[in-house]
């Protein structure tokens, strides 16, 4: 077990707490202050959900030349959140996407639309 810093001399205690300071100024002015780290949160969950769709759809939405599936990338967010809307709701037929799109809520999907949008086919 490591010693406590209170247990450290004095001069390493001031040592230390400098360092720290810092290193948290450091954090703070290259953006990785609670905000940053809530956005890096939020995309890292973007993407984990878009990741879902990789078996199927390709990595990052780009469907293999010839997938009897479509790609996903470059494609309109509103086109893909009616899409998966109307999978979700039935309306429009499907072998297997009817039933996915029951599992991700109406947020998700509009994050997941966002992301493929956002990449290059």
């Amino acid at each position: 077990m490591s010693p406590t810093i209170n247990a450290w001399p004095a001069s390493l205690q001031a040592a230390a707490a400098k360092a720290a300071a810092g290193t948290l100024t450091l954090l703070v002015l290259l953006g990785a202050g609670p905000a940053a780290n809530a956005q890096t949160a939020a995309a890292l969950h973007t993407r984990s959900l878009a990741a879902t769709c990789a078996s199927c759809h390709g990595t990052s939405g780009r469907a293999v030349d010839g997938a009897a599936v479509p790609g996903l990338a470059g494609q309109p967010a509103a086109y893909m959140v009616e899409q998966m809307k109307a999978f979700k709701s039935g309306a429009r037929a499907a072998t297997v996407m009817h039933q996915i799109a029951k599992g991700y809520s109406d947020a998700q999907i509009e994050q997941m639309a966002a992301y493929f949008a956002a990449q290059k086919k």
